[in-house]
C-alpha cells in the first residue's frame, strides 16, 4: 500500500489539520509535501464542504452551507523537477471511503445559496443520505434503488500561474458584471472569508486570500470537472503552469450521474486516493495539450446494459421559446422529462432529481447540428430499481 503523505482528522476543520490543505487556487500556496516522479502515495480527503453536512434527515445543513469554505482540497503536492511547459502524468491507482466514514450525501442547494441545474423548478434545499455496502449504495431517503458506484475525485488539478490566475478572475468578473444581481450568481468571485491556504500566515495569507480563485468551476488546470469516469485506473495528463505543478485533489464522490445536476452533486464523501505521478518534459508543446487536461479512463465501472432513455430538445419549458442548438436547455429538458416519468413510479420530484444526480446515469449530446434543435439524452439504468420501471 502506498504511504499516506496527507492525513486528515474528520473531527477537525481543514484549517485546524496538522497540515492544512486549501480551498482557493493560487500559485503561492505552499506545497504540503514533495515527491519525485515515479513515486506512488496516498492522500486522505475531507468531504468538499469541510464536514458541514450531518448523517441525519434534516436538510437545513444543505440549506445553510457556507459556500466560502468549499472546496477543501488535500495538497498541494510539489513534484520535483517538473517545470512550466511539461505535462504532469497522474495515475489514479485506487480510491475509497475512510473506514470511519462509510456514508455519503447528496443535496439540492437552495436557489439563494448556490442553486442547481434545475433551480427554477426545485428552489428549496433537500438532502439524501447514502450508506455504502462494499461497491453498492442505498438510501433511506430514496427507497427502491441500489447501485454500484464509480468512486472518483470530483476535483483534481494543478496550480495556475499568476498570469493564468489573473486571466480567470478578469474574465469571470466581466461575466458577473453582465448581471450583477442574479440569483444564483453568474460566477464566484475571489473572497477572503473562510479562505484556507495551507501554512500561509500574516500579510502573505491576506494577499493570497484576496487574489485566490474560487474552486467552484473547472478551468484550464483541471479542477472541479466532476467527471464520473475519472476513476481508478485512469491516467490524466495535466498541463503544468508552475514549478512542481502543485497537484491538489478532493471532492470525492462515491457515485454520480453525468452533469452532477443537483450541484451538491453525486454522493459526496470523505475518502482516500492513491496516486502515482510522472512527467513528460516539454509535453505541452509536443502534444499540444496547452490549456486543458486530457485523460484516459480506467477499466473499472458498473456494467449496466439496460437503460430507459429520455430525450430533450432546445425549446424552453417555461415559455416554449425556440433556442438555436442550445445543449444546456436540451439537457435540462431531458432531465425534467426523466423526473416527470420517475414521479409516476411514486417518487417525489426532489427524490427523482437527486436520483439523477447520484446514480450512474449516462448523459449525452446526441445531436448538435440539426437546426434549430440540439438533442440531449439522459439514460437511466433500469437494473438499479427493485421493480420493472418500463411502461406497461
Amino acid at each position: 500500500m502506498p504511504k499516506t503523505l496527507f492525513h486528515v482528522d474528520l473531527r477537525k476543520p481543514m484549517n485546524e489539520q496538522a497540515h492544512p490543505g486549501h480551498n482557493r487556487w493560487h500559485p503561492d500556496i505552499p506545497a504540503a509535501f514533495s515527491v519525485d516522479p515515479g513515486i506512488s502515495f496516498r492522500m486522505e480527503c475531507k468531504d468538499w464542504t469541510d464536514g458541514q453536512i450531518s448523517n441525519n434527515d434534516n436538510p437545513n445543513d444543505i440549506r445553510d452551507v457556507i459556500l466560502s469554505r468549499v472546496h477543501v482540497l488535500s495538497g498541494p503536492v510539489h513534484v520535483n523537477g517538473v517545470e512550466p511547459g511539461d505535462l504532469l502524468v497522474v495515475d489514479i491507482l485506487d480510491i475509497g471511503a475512510l473506514a470511519e466514514s462509510e456514508w455519503g450525501y447528496n443535496g439540492i442547494f437552495a436557489k439563494e445559496n448556490g442553486g442547481s441545474f434545475l433551480t427554477e423548478h426545485y428552489p428549496n434545499a433537500a438532502k439524501s443520505i447514502w450508506d455504502f455496502h462494499g461497491i453498492y449504495t442505498t438510501s433511506r431517503h430514496i427507497p427502491g434503488v441500489k447501485f454500484a458506484g464509480i468512486i472518483h475525485p470530483g476535483l483534481i488539478g494543478v496550480a495556475p500561474s499568476l498570469e493564468l490566475l489573473q486571466k480567470w478572475n478578469k474574465r469571470e468578473d466581466e461575466l458577473k458584471k453582465t448581471d450583477p444581481n442574479r440569483v444564483p450568481e453568474l460566477a464566484a468571485s475571489p473572497d477572503p472569508q473562510n479562505a484556507v491556504l495551507g501554512t500561509l500566515k500574516g500579510a502573505e495569507f491576506d494577499r493570497v486570500a484576496r487574489e485566490g480563485a474560487r474552486t467552484v468551476p473547472p478551468r484550464e488546470n483541471g479542477g472541479n470537472c466532476d467527471i464520473k469516469n475519472l476513476s481508478k485506473g485512469s491516467r490524466i495528463y495535466f498541463p503544468v503552469f508552475v514549478d512542481g505543478a502543485k497537484l491538489s485533489v478532493g471532492d470525492i464522490h462515491f457515485s454520480q450521474g453525468d452533469g452532477e445536476i443537483t450541484f451538491c452533486g453525486g454522493i459526496e464523501m470523505a475518502g482516500w486516493i492513491d496516486l502515482r505521478v510522472d512527467v513528460i518534459k516539454g509535453g505541452m508543446e509536443k502534444y499540444k495539450i496547452k490549456e486543458n487536461p486530457v485523460f484516459k479512463p480506467g477499466p473499472v465501472e458498473p456494467h449496466y446494459s439496460d437503460y430507459l432513455v429520455f430525450e430533450g430538445i432546445s425549446v424552453d419549458e417555461t415559455d416554449g421559446k425556440q433556442h438555436y442548438l442550445d445543449a444546456h436547455i436540451a439537457y435540462r429538458r431531458a432531465c425534467l422529462n426523466a423526473i416527470e416519468y420517475l414521479k409516476t413510479l411514486g417518487y417525489t420530484g426532489e427524490q427523482a432529481y437527486m436520483l439523477l444526480g447520484t446514480a450512474p446515469v449516462e448523459g449525452r449530446i446526441n445531436g448538435i447540428v440539426d437546426i434549430p434543435n440540439a438533442c440531449c439524452t439522459v439514460a437511466i439504468p433500469t437494473q438499479i430499481f427493485d421493480k420493472d420501471i418500463l411502461p406497461k
